[in-house]
């Protein structure tokens, strides 16, 4: 029988251990740097979320708990990916629901993200699966 869980993951070998997972979304990333961003995000309320099928990490969400003037208190979701093998069985949803009443336990108005341009599969994701609405462009100014 199959054992599916969600969990934070807190430690330093649970991050590595959510690695593999996490550099599929953010390819630019050694695990040197993953770590050394992880130390400092979770001590500004960052929280990583995984999704686990038989021990083994198949889905992963970076949130934290934001407040601004046009969303209120929100979850932010910076990260959400799921092992390329793993997609398209239900587990990207599990676990934006789950974040969901996670954020209503934080009592957060409403769940947020962004989602680059090239990722279309992901747009389809949040609009047809799960309903969300698109709401905004992000636009970014590198600082040389």
């Amino acid at each position: 029988m199959t054992e599916t869980t969600i969990h934070e993951l807190e430690t330093e070998r649970e991050w590595l251990d959510a690695f593999p997972v996490m550099v599929q979304l953010r390819t630019h990333l050694d695990e040197d740097t993953y770590l050394d961003y992880l130390r400092t995000m979770t001590t500004d309320g960052y929280r990583l979320f995984a999704v686990s099928v038989d021990g083994e990490i198949v889905t992963l969400a970076g949130v934290g708990v934001q407040v601004n003037m046009y969303y209120g208190r929100h979850v932010w979701v910076y990260e959400l990916i799921t092992d390329g093998d793993h997609r398209s069985e239900g587990y990207g949803a599990e676990l934006l629901s789950f974040i969901e009443e996670w954020g209503r336990e934080q009592n957060c108005e409403l769940v947020a993200l962004s989602s680059g341009l090239q990722r279309e599969d992901a747009h389809r994701f949040y609009e047809d699966r799960i309903g969300m609405e698109r709401a905004s462009y992000v636009y970014k100014q590198p600082l040389r």
